[in-house]
């Protein structure tokens, strides 16, 4: 039996092009080993190898072209934007654009797009050409949402607002030198461009809704449940200072003038100990200083307007009354 020949190490570490490993020496027959994976077209990487999206993106990038650039959930996905479940998959058809008058890209594994060279940006993320923040969420306003024909409403605006207002988020703590990837201003810029893109009346609409502040999605959600039930407006990760004028912490959501603060509990209540105690910790320290407490768990987030009710509760008790129409 035939000893197989080990990959050199220069491609063994990294997802290499059919014509890279016919450089190095690989046969074809080499080349359709079991131990290889074939993800796209021309393109080879060790089996077991692509994990992550990014994973998969990498390997892709053998085959980009000059002006070819990951965009739409590809490139918000590479920015970190949290999606729903249906597109926030390491296995999902990678988007990938192309700058006209190019052809759009084809393939397995890949859905292309053909774009107007001064309509988008192109920026360098984890080493891979994507479309730039403002763009990418212009882009997801055509893929993500669609209005219902029956009531007039927007599916997936709400997932379009948690990703907005992830990229417009300044980090309270050390969050790094590239954060907030864009400010409200310059999505509002991007929106108003006057470039005709499918989605720009949805993207209308949700960016009146971006706020800076939600640190996850689930907060996003909350906020905009609470909106939508009419009640005023929660400021967002505002600091809590004690009846000394010490801080204690930072609250989700607040309403300063009726002192109601939202807190949501995520999963890291449930898996990190030592955060679940500090958070129980201020929790505590928010209700010592005379604010009411209004926690809403994941399970919560199938019944938001039951939530938002126990809002608008916390709110009245504090002399809040809806204002007159």
């Amino acid at each position: 039996m035939p000893k197989k020949i080990e990959l050199p190490e220069e491609l063994a570490a990294t997802p290499f092009s059919v014509e890279a490993g016919r450089d190095a020496g690989l046969t074809t027959k080499r080349m359709l080993g079991a131990d290889l994976e074939r993800p796209f077209h021309g393109v080879r990487s060790r089996r077991g190898a692509l994990v992550t999206l990014h994973d998969r993106c990498l390997a892709y990038a053998e085959r980009l072209r000059p002006g070819d650039f990951f965009s739409h959930t590809t490139a918000a996905q590479l920015w970190g934007c949290p999606l729903p479940s249906r597109f926030d998959r390491a296995d999902a058809a990678l988007h990938v654009s192309t700058m006209a008058p190019s052809r759009a890209v084809s393939g397995r594994g890949v859905i292309g797009h053909r774009v107007d060279p001064d309509s988008v940006r192109v920026v360098m993320r984890h080493g891979l050409p994507v479309s730039d923040a403002a763009s990418t969420w212009c882009d997801l306003a055509a893929v993500m949402t669609r209005s219902d024909r029956v009531s007039g409403d927007i599916r997936g605006l709400d997932d379009l607002v948690a990703a907005g207002d992830h990229l417009v988020y300044v980090p309270r703590h050390d969050g790094g030198p590239d954060r907030p990837y864009l400010s409200i201003d310059d999505l509002a810029r991007r929106v108003q461009s006057g470039f005709r893109r499918r989605g720009n009346a949805v993207a209308r609409v949700a960016l009146e809704l971006v706020r800076d502040g939600a640190e996850s999605r689930p907060e996003t959600l909350v906020r905009l449940a609470i909106v939508r039930k009419l009640l005023p407006e929660p400021v967002l990760n505002e600091p809590v200072l004690d009846r000394n004028g010490n801080f204690i912490g930072r609250a989700d959501m607040r309403f300063p003038d009726f002192r109601v603060i939202v807190e949501y509990d995520g999963e890291q209540h449930r898996t990190d100990d030592e955060q679940y105690a500090r958070d129980e910790r201020r929790i505590e320290d928010f209700q010592m200083a005379g604010e009411i407490v209004v926690r809403i768990r994941k399970d919560g987030l199938a019944r938001l307007s039951v939530e938002a009710a126990r809002v608008e509760r916390a709110l009245r008790s504090r002399g809040w009354t809806r204002p007159l129409s």
